[in-house]
């Protein structure tokens, strides 16, 4: 019994894993190894869904390590998506206008700001938005660096899919 709930668990944390890293790739429009991680995907998928249904063994474990290998899958295929999928993310921050310790603090770390004015309709106050584009990787350090030079600046982080000319540190 302890032979086919480990088999189980792991053939499920294998497909669940492939499931979710094709998924990502999927939405990052990388198209070239879908349809490969798909076939394996369903392979291992309907190998494990037989041997969990076909077995003798009347036991409340086998949905169990069948349940837990998905888990673990969905859990260990986010961590391997997050790993090789390199993702872009577009900071936007409003703030005040002509906030020289933010614009000095952001360039002064690489990073290649744009810069739009912004007119505040209803109360006529002036602000700027900043636009950033980073690896996401580098994203919570920048919202980091941001708070440290304006604890009131509005942040917006974005998932960018495509970034063509300009700088991204």
């Amino acid at each position: 019994m302890l032979l086919t709930c480990l088999e189980i668990f792991f053939a499920r944390i294998i497909d669940v894993s492939i499931s979710t890293f094709r998924t990502m790739i999927m939405v990052k429009k990388k198209s070239f190894i879908i349809p490969i991680l798909a076939f394996c995907e369903v392979f291992i998928w309907f190998m494990a869904a037989r041997k969990a249904l076909n077995t003798e063994i009347n036991s409340i474990m086998i949905p169990i390590c069948y349940s837990l290998g998905y888990a673990t899958g969905t859990y260990l295929g986010g961590f391997l998506s997050r790993k090789f999928i390199k993702n872009i993310n577009t900071i936007e921050v409003t703030t005040k206008r002509n906030n020289k310790k933010l614009i000095n603090n952001l360039r002064s770390r690489g990073l290649a700001i744009s810069i739009i004015e912004l007119k505040e309709p209803y109360n006529k106050e002036r602000k700027d938005l900043i636009i950033i584009d980073v690896k996401s990787k580098l994203t919570q350090e920048t919202i980091k660096q941001i708070k440290e030079s304006d604890d009131q600046a509005f942040i917006v982080v974005k998932d960018t899919k495509i970034v063509r000319n300009g700088y991204i540190k």
